[in-house]
């Protein structure tokens, strides 16, 4: 059986909108740092951005400047509960540009269980990235076999 690169149960996920205090600087960094593509910019007129959208390799994440009671970046709010998984051709030539343009890596590339390959890093915004490159497909049973040699 041959893996692609991006498993079909992930081809349509849920769109991330996350908040970035200095979305512009974000924007140039997703560009140095992950290949992303600036795909639609609204400014405000106070020269924050009111609304953008990035490409990462076809995943798509939003992003803007924190407004309003109900947002904020993971720097205001001391750190961060959510990971963006995106999965990506090639993780390790993607972890290597991130931390060459100033990414902190939590977690070096490394094949996993679960049939993946992935490395996490920070953003200098506080967002936690996951990188993943389908290694192989793999039967829930199967996953659950690997967890538990791994984990028990």
């Amino acid at each position: 059986m041959t893996a692609t690169t991006v498993p079909e149960a992930y081809r349509n996920a849920v769109v991330a909108h996350i908040m970035v205090d200095g979305a512009k600087n974000a924007i140039d960094f997703y560009t140095r740092a992950f290949g992303a593509d600036e795909l639609f910019r609204l400014d405000g007129p106070d020269g924050r951005i009111v609304h953008a959208e990035v490409g990462i390799q076809g995943s798509t994440i939003m992003l803007g400047d924190p407004e309003g009671p109900h947002f904020g970046a993971p720097t205001a709010l001391g750190g961060t509960s959510v990971g963006l998984h995106v999965f990506v051709d090639d993780v390790d030539a993607l972890a290597e540009r991130a931390t060459e343009a100033g990414a902190e890596l939590l977690q070096p590339p490394a094949d996993q269980f679960h049939g993946d390959r992935t490395a996490i890093v920070k953003d200098p915004y506080g967002h936690v990235w996951v990188f993943l490159t389908h290694l192989e497909d793999l039967a829930p049973d199967e996953v659950a076999r690997r967890a538990r040699d791994l984990f028990l």
